[in-house]
């Protein structure tokens, strides 16, 4: 068979290198936590913005009830790092499609994910130590509750 001839259909395809498969496993990955962050934001969006007083129950009270609970900070680390690893791996692919340097596609996707991994370690700590009495001063409206 030439160059510019077509294979017949259903004519196997070469040989292929064995190993796991990043790319389909990238792409399963994306389908998944893709329908995730869609519950996870959808009900995000509807305790924040729906439920109660809507938009005006939203300020630093809210946020430190809303963080006092496992439940939410669970919730939130979840939809972070799903996003993050999500639109990580989303970039990953634009860049793989459209630099066409190895060494700096390799620098850029390395950059994506070092800054992911940044993202996720900061948004994680600030969710699971956030403290809403961490300097708190005197006259302030929150030194009656964080006196106790």
């Amino acid at each position: 068979m030439t160059s510019d001839t077509i294979a017949a259909p259903r004519t196997p395809a070469p040989s292929r290198r064995r190993g796991s498969n990043l790319e389909k496993w990238g792409w399963i990955y994306m389908r998944a936590s893709g329908v995730l962050l869609v519950v996870l934001i959808f009900g995000h969006l509807f305790i924040n913005l729906v439920a109660g007083e809507g938009v005006r129950q939203i300020d630093f009270a809210f946020v430190a009830g809303k963080y006092a609970t496992p439940f939410w900070q669970w919730w939130d680390v979840i939809m972070l790092w799903l996003a993050l690893i999500h639109g990580a791996n989303g970039m990953r692919t634009i860049v793989n499609d459209y630099v066409m340097h190895a060494g700096t596609r390799r620098v850029l996707v390395w950059a994506l994910w070092l800054a992911a991994a940044f993202l996720i370690l900061l948004g994680t700590l600030v969710v699971f130590t956030f403290d809403p009495c961490l300097g708190v001063t005197p006259g302030s409206e929150l030194a009656a509750l964080c006196t106790a």
